[in-house]
């Protein structure tokens, strides 16, 4: 009995000192959590943040160990690994359901999307594809506190140098008004119809009705003007295409028409593009435009085959590189450039 007792309470202190051991280890991540908060402050205070804006926010922040989950698992894939077929992609991205929602969504924006193509030049579909693949038209935004996962993305420091300026970003437009029942989104910051991450915001974003003030979130005009913002400074130049479908001949030289340099950025995106020619250079190498329709003989374009020689390949002029920069994927800028193409038809 004595050693049943014993026995008993070796196991009950073990277990205290295992609850003080994680009580301990959870306390010292509290401290190291807001340690790093508090160093944000003089940054903070650059950007012209109030110190009572961080004092009511950061006592109100802990770590969410879930987006930490979410960015580390995150696919990988090197710049010259095999890319998948597009064909699969597109069927599910640019599809009826799709396609259907962005023409009522077309329709019911017309006056303030032409208004906003006679300013900026961007096309209206363009705005409108955009918003139906961010969000699917306002479906779904995100359900992720921004301020406490970019807190928690920044502290945890794999990708603190992309994060960090983000929080800071988010902060400000706490501090600027923008209350904070409205900063949602995903697990990575992005937030709103057009999916801005927060540092975006503060650059682009702008007011499309006139009410002073620019909501991304409820208005439908300050979103779709924001877009087209973002597009006129990645250099979206007016009346030419984002490209066209086209067929190439089989016996096209691919050696000859590779592309000469090392992409700075994105390398898994440009490595599949070749180098630059104009319309009229690939019309005489046998290229033909799938629908008929040609852009300007000087117009430069590089050639994307996403499904490998034999099937429909692109023609991608400057304004597929402004799509591009909106998220560097070949498969979401075709897709953006085809459902921008069947919404206007």
């Amino acid at each position: 009995m004595r050693s049943s007792i014993v026995s008993l309470l070796l196991g009950m202190a073990a277990v205290m000192v295992g609850s003080l051991t994680a009580d301990s280890v959870m306390a010292q991540e509290d401290v190291a959590f807001r340690s790093y908060l508090e160093s944000l402050r003089p940054r903070a205070r650059a950007m012209g943040i109030r110190d009572a804006t961080l004092n009511d926010v950061f006592a109100t922040l802990t770590p969410n160990p879930r987006v930490v989950q979410l960015d580390q698992n995150q696919p990988g894939g090197g710049a010259y690994a095999p890319i998948p077929n597009f064909e699969p992609y597109r069927r599910t991205h640019v599809d009826a359901a799709r396609i259907g929602r962005g023409r009522t969504a077309y329709l019911a924006n017309r006056a303030r999307l032409a208004r906003i193509e006679a300013e900026t030049g961007v096309p209206e579909e363009i705005m409108v594809a955009i918003y139906g693949h961010e969000t699917n038209y306002g479906a779904y935004t995100g359900d992720f506190d921004l301020i406490r996962s970019l807190a928690t993305l920044s502290y945890e420091g794999r990708r603190r140098s992309l994060f960090e300026p983000e929080l800071l970003a988010t902060l400000k437009m706490l501090d600027n008004g923008v209350p904070r029942s409205r900063l949602i989104g995903s697990w990575a910051g992005a937030t709103g119809y057009p999916q801005f991450l927060p540092s975006v915001y503060l650059r682009l974003g702008k007011d499309g009705d006139g009410d002073g003030r620019v909501d991304i979130w409820n208005s439908e005009a300050d979103a779709l003007a924001s877009i087209a913002n973002y597009f006129v400074h990645a250099g979206w130049r007016r009346g030419q295409p984002w490209g066209i479908a086209v067929s190439v001949p089989m016996g096209l030289d691919r050696a000859s028409i590779a592309a000469r340099t090392r992409p700075a950025r994105c390398e898994r995106v440009f490595n599949r593009h070749s180098r630059w020619l104009s319309m009229a250079e690939w019309r005489r190498m046998g290229v033909v435009s799938s629908g008929g329709n040609w852009p300007a003989d000087p117009v430069m374009a590089t050639l994307l085959e996403p499904d490998g020689p034999g099937k429909t390949a692109y023609l991608l002029t400057s304004n597929y590189r402004a799509i591009l920069d909106y998220n560097c994927s070949n498969f979401y800028a075709l897709s953006v450039g085809l459902l921008a193409d069947a919404v206007r038809q």
